[in-house]
């Protein structure tokens, strides 16, 4: 996962980045803090970059992070969690952030605990995200649709409009690069972030081999229209699942 911090003071924003890269957990996900001093800059990287959650100031020299949070969910119509930061915990300051699309708000100084805690909560709430325990572990499962993804055992299942289920054995790699998309439903997803998602420890992927595996992916899971998505090419971003309008394919949602 992917996390953009926008703070424009260096100490404050260091301490965020640090708190989030070293404390924040989550069972079998990667996270990724990448920091911004700037809304312009954060505003040019969300059009061409893909983010899980953004992080966001709301007093900024150039762009606030409140004008940035309105251009996200106006312009862009982009629902990515994002949680507000501000030194000022006014009830009318709160309602505003809220009613313009925030998914939660912290007043500054925060405590550290607190905040890891609030964006764990958000980026597991973000999607239709169901838990279920086993004897061993608790193994969390994300249901999308018709497409169940079983994160403890990396295995997807898709049900078939007739009421039956099919078990889609899927490599590693591609469970994550399936799983973003599905996570971003709606929105495009960029090539590096599917590289990223795709990559091993010790290899990267390739261009030409994320086209493959996404390929693959469309007749794996299948990603048509007949089962309510369309798995699109993005020209200069990357890859786009998209829901199908009823009426022109199947229920798949």
């Amino acid at each position: 996962m992917r996390i953009a911090v926008l703070e424009d003071d260096a100490q404050q924003r260091g301490h965020v980045v640090s708190a989030l890269s070293q404390r924040l957990a989550l069972p079998e996900e990667h996270i990724a803090v990448v920091p911004f001093d700037r809304g312009e800059l954060l505003r040019k990287a969300i059009r061409s970059e893909t983010f899980d959650l953004l992080v966001l100031d709301w007093s900024m020299p150039d762009l606030d992070g409140i004008d940035l949070l309105r251009w996200l969910r106006g312009f862009q119509k982009d629902s990515t969690p994002v949680l507000m930061l501000s030194m000022h915990g006014s009830d009318r300051q709160i309602a505003t952030a809220l009613d313009e699309g925030a998914d939660d708000y912290v007043v500054k100084p925060f405590r550290t605990l607190e905040l890891c805690a609030r964006i764990r909560r958000l980026l597991k709430h973000h999607g239709d995200v169901k838990q279920a325990a086993t004897s061993h572990h608790a193994a969390i499962r994300e249901r999308y649709g018709a497409w169940l993804f079983d994160r403890g055992q990396l295995v997807v299942e898709v049900d078939s409009p007739e009421g039956g289920k099919t078990r889609c054995e899927v490599s590693d790699r591609e469970f994550r690069m399936a799983l973003a998309l599905f996570r971003h439903l709606g929105q495009p997803v960029s090539r590096s972030y599917l590289l990223e998602q795709g990559s091993q420890r010790d290899e990267a992927l390739s261009t030409r081999a994320l086209d493959s595996h996404i390929y693959r992916l469309r007749s794996k899971l299948r990603l048509q229209p007949e089962n309510g998505v369309r798995l699109q090419t993005v020209y200069g971003r990357g890859y786009r699942l998209e829901r199908v309008q009823a009426g022109d394919a199947g229920a798949g949602f």
